[in-house]
């Protein structure tokens, strides 16, 4: 029954921490984002969000985002530093076409840093994007 169940690869969409300016209250934090590069929109995206160790476990976020627009990008949620120390996973859930994709993107501890920030796809800011 397994061998009948097609599930598509995820292709053309990430997860990623920006640190960006947080103009009301003046300070800079790290937000996580969900990105499409895809040429369509991807829509009905569930996530859901949590940290752990092999001592600590943190409560799951769940959130919901009707579309994304092709080439586009939501914010997620806002990630304390205090977090940066678990492992930190963002499943994603979505429908491209008509069809289910299903993704576990992962920010290793500790691998949330100013100094590792590269270009990502679709932002214009830069930032770490999840195994």
């Amino acid at each position: 029954m397994k061998k009948d169940i097609d599930i598509p690869k995820v292709k053309d969409v990430y997860v990623a921490a920006v640190f960006e300016l947080n103009e009301d209250y003046n300070t800079h934090d790290w937000n996580i984002y969900i990105i499409n590069a895809n040429n369509t929109p991807i829509e009905t995206v569930l996530v859901i969000a949590q940290g752990y160790t092999e001592n600590k476990m943190t409560a799951a976020m769940r959130k919901t985002v009707k579309i994304i627009p092709a080439k586009g990008f939501a914010k997620i949620e806002y990630i304390d530093q205090s977090v940066f120390g678990l492992d930190n996973f963002f499943t994603i859930t979505y429908f491209l076409e008509n069809k289910m994709y299903d993704k576990r993107f992962e920010f290793p501890r500790n691998t949330i840093r100013e100094d590792e920030m590269a270009t990502i796809p679709v932002m214009p800011q830069k930032g770490i994007l999840a195994l």
